[in-house]
């Protein structure tokens, strides 16, 4: 698979920076539209999703290289081409939503009000750029069969795809994009609920990935590693639980108290 998208003036522009920018333009549009139905500031959304961005994309990488230490170590000009790959969503999720919190204290707005209104298209912007993963030919499972993969109606490009040295692998790519995309779409139906308390969106998001995250991380073989288990795993366990005690604590709110579509 070409990572390469195309080329301008000798300025290789990779499938995985396209995947990425689709999945933030949309995802921004998304937030940008529901922040108006509780008439928050167009200027103020922009700003934080700038520096939202800028954070979460740091925070993504140095996450990855910690855990890549001592190979960045060796080599450490290549810590800044993000462009070819090695962004960890949970380093991201951290940094981002530190600065979303600090953002949000600073300007007086409830940081659980624009969890919630981001945690939708973050889905989608996840599911996107997955994607990303697939042109770089990583984040990928244990190996497999041609005949396997057809089995399981997988699409024949992306069969073609997951042949990596001459070795067919499962897209685990394509496992979490697909379960991002179906949570997102519920999660749509799900924020429109009459009685759906401020936070619940969160936690659900915070539940709903972790679950998926943590079986489909048991088939990579790229995985970040803290001794013996799977760094994703871990995270993953600690972020559903977290979420499960939030939603918990909410819906303990009286009927009509803190409600997500009150303005």
């Amino acid at each position: 698979m070409n990572p390469v998208a195309f080329t301008v003036f000798n300025i290789e522009v990779k499938w995985y920076s396209i995947m990425l920018l689709i999945g933030m333009v949309l995802g921004f549009f998304i937030v940008l539209r529901e922040a108006k139905r509780f008439n928050i500031p167009s200027d103020f959304v922009i700003n934080l999703f700038f520096w939202v961005i800028i954070m979460a994309l740091i925070g993504a990488r140095v996450y990855y290289c910690l855990f890549n230490f001592s190979y960045y170590k060796a080599n450490f000009i290549e810590i800044f081409k993000v462009w070819e790959g090695g962004l960890a969503i949970h380093g991201g999720l951290i940094a981002g939503l530190i600065t979303l919190i600090i953002y949000c204290k600073r300007y007086d707005v409830n940081p659980l009000k624009m969890t919630d209104i981001v945690v939708v298209p973050l889905l989608l912007g996840q599911a996107i750029g997955r994607w990303g993963n697939f042109f770089n030919s990583e984040a990928h499972g244990v190996a497999t069969t041609y005949f396997h993969l057809k089995e399981l109606h997988i699409p024949e490009f992306i069969i073609n795809g997951m042949k990596i040295g001459n070795v067919y692998y499962h897209p685990t790519f394509l496992y979490e994009s697909l379960f991002c995309l179906v949570g997102f779409i519920i999660l749509l139906f799900v924020r429109r609920l009459r009685y759906l308390k401020r936070g619940q969106l969160t936690a659900l998001y915070m539940m709903y990935y972790s679950v998926g995250r943590f079986f489909i991380e048991a088939m990579r073989t790229d995985s970040l590693m803290l001794g013996g288990f799977r760094m994703a795993q871990i995270v993953s366990i600690c972020l559903f639980v977290v979420g499960l005690i939030m939603f918990i604590i909410f819906c303990r709110k009286s009927k009509f108290e803190d409600l997500y579509n009150e303005a």
